[in-house]
């Protein structure tokens, strides 16, 4: 099985109160009747320097909830005889990067097997992000990674790179194979500049990326990233939030830099950190892998991360004085689980990305795809409770009053003496395990994917092939269909329809509804381990190695 790691001009001064002013108009959520996501999400791309109807960063808005404005998007296509496929373009031999489109560029993070560059032919493994034009899949240029030396511990054989960036008119922002934070011209050199500070190019190639600036996570914060940095990263004024990928050695036991950050805060314009935390600490299970979501959420800035210990994070964008400023944590497993390494833990971290709808945050638990199958939890949270609103609390017997500190394998040991008592500060508004855990093709599994909601429906997909469709408020089941085929990828809600993929290269169409529908199925001639994305009335689908732009009426020769 294939290893996943999946999946975002202001200095410090001031910086908190220019980054409230800047979000409250666009990023302030809270409930409402007739909530339409689509709307929110277009809201907020309207702040960046975009086009209206791009897409712009992992599931289009830092809210998290893959559901565009796009018209017209086909439900039938071919890619043997390129029915309604406008062009198409080789990427490398594993593709894990979701694609984002921006002012007329689509972005793809892959490996180096198209060998686009020539100082770097296929046989020399790269993290390559690809940069193609919009309109006909011309390959404009290339941002290369070399491996890192240490090997697999650190940056996977193939995988590439995972992450998709964040881009804001002429800037584009990623998290690199090699724990870099990157900062490049969206024009590469094809605007005859080399934009800095960064100007330690190999060379000045049309064909390549400008470096606008780095910031090293490994050299300059200590972080040991387990596999693959792969962090999609979003922002909030001049903030860019990332997951730093920090953790376990070779051995999956110990964490060797648990003093390093898992999360932080730094300048768009500079790179500068501006605030950093690592609160999973030594307590990470494994890796990882998820990335960040942000919004205005009961009139408090929050950005929230998934963590390598199972549980959900919410700071204060703004931090406190150059510190990370807790608002809330929750522990996404039940306390009794216990981690193991394979197949059997039932205590997992958090793989997806948080997804905010309608003034709640939603995530779900998961593991790298390749220590197997397992039990999943989907909750949804209220996130305008403070402290620890995890849903139980553990405490022991020989001091019943005091909360036990928080342990990496399993929170509450009843052997030692550990118990749990309902915690009166819950924010868990429903859990969802599925709607009948005892029989397979009704339990919610372990998921790489972001839940994707829209009329109070939302949709996940889960690592065991099951495709679940509940009520977003209540977290009652309507339905699930069995794809036979795991899943990596999230949904893409558009229109009335939605669109999933799995990795055996099929992309299943249903009716937006209570009641199971589904209008169509097409295989991608590879699997698909990716998420639909769709941006200018146009559908953008990279499947292993290639990239298609799907749209009504378009025709294009057979992809070779």
């Amino acid at each position: 099985m294939r290893k996943l790691f999946h999946t975002l001009c202001l200095g410090a001064t001031g910086l908190g109160l220019a980054l409230v002013s800047s979000a409250m108009s666009a990023g302030s959520l809270s409930a409402q009747e007739g909530f339409n996501p689509t709307e929110e999400a277009l809201k907020l791309i309207k702040e960046l320097k975009v086009g209206p109807k791009d897409w712009p960063q992992w599931a289009g808005s830092s809210l998290r909830n893959n559901t565009p404005d796009a018209k017209n998007i086909p439900t039938e296509w071919d890619v043997e005889s390129g029915k309604n496929v406008r062009w198409s373009m080789a990427l490398g031999s594993e593709t894990y990067g979701n694609p984002v489109v921006a002012n007329g560029q689509v972005y793809v993070g892959t490996n180096n097997g198209a060998a686009y560059i020539k100082r770097y032919p296929a046989s020399v493994d790269l993290g390559a992000l690809l940069c193609f034009s919009e309109k006909d899949g011309k390959f404009l240029w290339q941002h290369s990674n070399e491996k890192l030396p240490t090997g697999r511990v650190h940056d996977w054989p193939d995988q590439g790179i995972c992450s998709a960036p964040l881009v804001d008119g002429e800037r584009l922002w990623y998290v690199t194979s090699r724990g870099e934070v990157v900062c490049l011209d969206t024009q590469g050199f094809h605007d005859g500049e080399n934009d800095g500070p960064f100007n330690k190019e190999p060379n000045e190639n049309k064909d390549e990326a400008d470096v606008v600036w780095k910031l090293d996570m490994m050299k300059q914060l200590g972080v040991s990233q387990h596999n693959m940095c792969s962090c999609s990263v979003t922002c909030a004024g001049d903030l860019l939030f990332v997951n730093t990928g920090n953790g376990v050695d070779e051995g999956h036991i110990n964490l060797p830099a648990n003093n390093a950050p898992s999360f932080m805060a730094v300048s768009r314009e500079t790179g500068k950190v501006i605030w950093t935390d690592n609160s999973p600490g030594a307590n990470v299970l494994h890796g990882q892998w998820s990335s960040p979501a942000y919004a205005v959420l009961g009139g408090q800035p929050q950005v929230i991360f998934g963590g390598g210990d199972g549980w959900l994070y919410s700071f204060d964008p703004a931090g406190d004085n150059g510190k990370s400023k807790l608002l809330w944590k929750f522990d996404c497993n039940p306390k009794e689980s216990m981690y193991v390494l394979g197949g059997s833990a039932t205590r997992n971290h958090v793989i997806a990305t948080p997804c905010i709808y309608d003034g709640m945050v939603y995530a779900a638990v998961g593991e790298d795809p390749e220590h197997g199958e397992g039990n999943g939890h989907l909750w949804c949270i209220d996130p305008t409770k403070r402290g620890d609103v995890s849903p139980t609390i553990v405490y022991n017997t020989k001091n019943p009053n005091m909360p036990v500190a928080h342990k990496r394998l399993q929170a509450m040991v009843a052997k030692d003496g550990d118990i749990q008592r309902d915690n009166p500060n819950s924010a868990a508004v429903w859990h969802y395990v599925g709607e009948d855990p005892e029989d397979f093709p009704k339990t919610m599994h372990r998921t790489c994917g972001t839940v994707a909601i829209k009329n109070n429906l939302l949709f996940v997909a889960d690592f065991s092939g099951m495709f679940h469709c509940l009520d977003a408020k209540t977290g009652k089941s309507y339905w699930t269909y069995d794809m036979f085929a795991a899943s990596w990828a999230s949904p893409l809600i558009v229109e009335d329809r939605v669109y999933i993929t799995d990795d055996e290269g099929e992309v299943a169409i249903f009716k937006l509804s209570k009641e199971m529908e589904k209008i169509n199925e097409f295989n991608m001639d590879s699997a698909v381990f990716t998420t639909p994305v769709a941006a200018n009335d146009t559908l953008f689908i990279a499947n292993r190695n290639r990239l298609y732009a799907i749209a009504e009426g378009a025709q294009s020769e057979p992809a070779k």
